[in-house]
């Protein structure tokens, strides 16, 4: 099992600084990454390596769930963590400073429709993206497992 407590933080700079600042502060600094844009730490499990890799994610809501999306600014392939949580569901997400367990799951198709413009109200890059690459771009739903 991967100790979710001492993970990496993988990525440029300015991705691990916020990452810091976010875990030093219970998110006080970091939970609102930019203006009306709400960010969490997700964790999950290299799925080479078994090492605990942790990074700051865009989130909304639907009911219970916590969304993701799986953008990588619209790069041709899935980010790594994507890929991570699809060889490995269970991950750890810390919200301000609430850290809990979840299964990640894809959406379906029909979630998908439904949350994608709700995505794209919180980040309207999103749409900009999407156009960039010939991949759907994922949407992910982090149901936590309390």
């Amino acid at each position: 099992m991967t100790d979710f407590d001492n993970p990496v933080d993988p990525g440029p700079q300015w991705q691990a600084d916020h990452v810091r600042r976010y875990v030093e502060t219970d998110g006080r600094d970091g939970h609102e990454w930019r203006p009306g844009v709400p960010s969490l730490l997700l964790t999950t499990k290299g799925r080479r390596t078994g090492r605990a890799r942790r990074l700051g994610l865009i989130y909304g809501r639907d009911a219970d769930s916590y969304v993701v999306v799986a953008s990588k600014g619209g790069d041709p392939a899935n980010p790594l963590w994507f890929e991570n949580l699809v060889a490995d569901p269970h991950v750890r997400v810390q919200v301000y400073g609430d850290k809990f367990d979840a299964r990640a799951r894809v959406a379906s198709p029909e979630e998908r429709a439904r949350l994608w413009p709700e995505m794209a109200k919180i980040w309207p890059a999103y749409e900009d993206y999407q156009a960039k690459t010939d991949r759907e771009i994922p949407i992910v739903l982090l149901d936590p497992v309390r």
